[in-house]
C-alpha cells in the first residue's frame, strides 16, 4: 500500500530568528519511516482548527520550530506493525501533533500505534477529520465536570464547533436536560435578548444548572453563568479573551463556598495523542450507534495542500459564520 515515493508535500511552520512571527509555507520533505511502536499514516483529510491558526501566529509557547502543523486527521495506515496495515484511522493529539511533533497537514504522518483509533464506519473520511478537537474538547469538559444522568447542562456558544459537540454529547450520555445558549431566536436562551441568563431560572424551576460548558470566553457572560449554577454546580471553560483584553474575573468567594461550586479550566493541549484515544474510541461508538451525527460532507470547504496557506491559514474564516476549512490531502473516495 505504501507509495514508492520518498518525499511528500507538507505545510511547515518556521520561525527564525526566535521571537518573530512564524512563517508558513508549502514544502517538500522526506516521508517519515516507520519505527518500533509507530506507524506511518497516509493522511486523507485534515481539518484546520482555530488553534492551528493561533499556532501559526506563534501564540503557543510550547511549540517547537520548524514543525508541520495540524491536529485533526483521517487516513489509512500504510507502514508499521502488520496488524495495523490498512487500518482506517481518525484522531487528534491534544498538545503534541503540530506543537512538539510533526502534525497531519502533510501527505504522511508518523503516529504512535498505541494511540491509533479506527475511523467510525458511519463517518466519511472527511467527516472523521473534523471530529478531533471539537468533540474531545467537549468530552473533556463533561468528564471533568463529572456529568451524570441527573444533571442539567448549560452550553454557552452552542452553535460553535465545540458547543454543538457538547450539546450532542450531553444528550448521548443521557443527561437530564441540555440548555443551549447563543445569539439567535432558535436558542433555548438567546444571548442577545438575555445576556444575564435569567431564563435559566424558568427553565430549571428555580434550581439552576448543574454543569456549564463555556466555549465563548466572555467574562461578562461567564460571571452571569456562574450566578446560575445550582448547589454544587460545576463550571467548565475552554476559552478566554484575547488580543490584550482583560482576563481577570471578579468572583464572589462568599457565594462560591456557600454554593460549593467548582470552576474547572479545560485545556486539550495538556493531553497527548495516546491520552485522547480512549475518548475517540467512545465517540466512534456513539457515531456508529447513531446517537451522534456529524455535519454532511457538503457542509465543509475542502481545499488542497497547495491552497492551504492562503485559503486556510491566512483567510479570515470563522467557524461561527462560515464553513470549516478541511485540507483534502489523500486520494478521492
Amino acid at each position: 500500500m505504501f507509495s514508492a515515493a520518498t518525499t511528500m508535500k507538507a505545510l511547515r511552520l518556521t520561525r527564525e530568528p526566535e521571537g518573530l512571527t512564524p512563517a508558513i509555507s508549502l514544502t517538500t520533505l522526506p516521508i517519515p519511516k516507520a519505527i518500533p511502536g509507530y506507524a506511518v499514516v497516509r493522511i486523507h483529510y485534515s481539518a484546520i482548527n482555530p488553534s492551528d491558526r493561533l499556532n501559526s501566529k506563534g501564540l503557543f509557547p510550547h511549540t517547537t520550530f520548524p514543525i508541520i502543523p495540524g491536529r485533526d486527521f483521517s487516513g489509512v495506515v500504510v507502514a508499521g506493525s502488520p496488524n495495523k496495515i490498512g487500518m482506517e484511522v481518525y484522531g487528534t493529539s491534544g498538545g503534541t501533533l503540530g506543537f512538539s511533533v510533526d502534525g497531519p497537514h502533510a501527505e504522511y504522518c508518523l503516529l504512535p500505534e498505541n494511540g491509533l483509533v479506527r475511523k467510525p464506519k458511519q463517518l466519511s473520511f472527511l467527516q472523521a477529520a473534523t471530529v478531533g478537537v471539537p468533540y474531545t474538547a467537549a468530552f473533556l469538559c463533561l468528564r471533568r465536570a463529572r456529568m451524570t444522568e441527573n444533571d442539567v447542562v448549560l452550553v454557552l456558544g452552542a452553535t460553535g464547533a465545540v458547543g454543538s459537540a457538547a450539546v450532542q454529547l450531553s444528550k448521548a450520555l443521557k443527561c437530564k436536560q441540555v440548555i443551549s445558549a447563543f445569539r439567535g431566536v432558535d436558542a433555548d436562551i438567546d444571548l442577545t435578548a438575555d445576556p444575564n441568563l435569567t431564563t435559566v431560572q424558568k427553565l430549571t424551576n428555580g434550581k439552576g444548572v448543574d454543569v456549564v460548558v463555556d466555549t465563548v470566553g466572555n467574562l461578562d457572560l461567564m460571571k452571569s453563568a456562574v450566578n446560575q449554577l445550582a448547589h454544587r454546580g460545576r463550571y467548565t471553560w475552554i476559552s478566554a479573551p484575547r488580543n490584550g483584553a482583560s482576563t481577570e474575573l471578579n468572583f464572589d468567594v462568599f457565594q462560591g463556598y456557600r454554593q460549593e461550586i467548582e470552576l474547572i479550566g479545560c485545556n486539550t493541549a495538556s493531553y497527548t495523542f495516546e491520552d485522547v484515544a480512549t475518548d475517540l474510541t467512545k465517540l466512534g461508538e456513539l457515531f456508529d450507534k447513531g446517537e451522534m451525527t456529524a455535519k454532511a460532507d457538503g457542509d465543509f470547504d475542502t481545499i488542497s495542500l497547495e491552497e492551504a496557506v492562503e485559503k486556510g491559514y491566512k483567510s479570515n474564516n470563522s467557524q461561527k459564520h462560515q464553513k470549516q476549512i478541511v485540507i483534502h490531502i489523500g486520494p478521492e473516495h
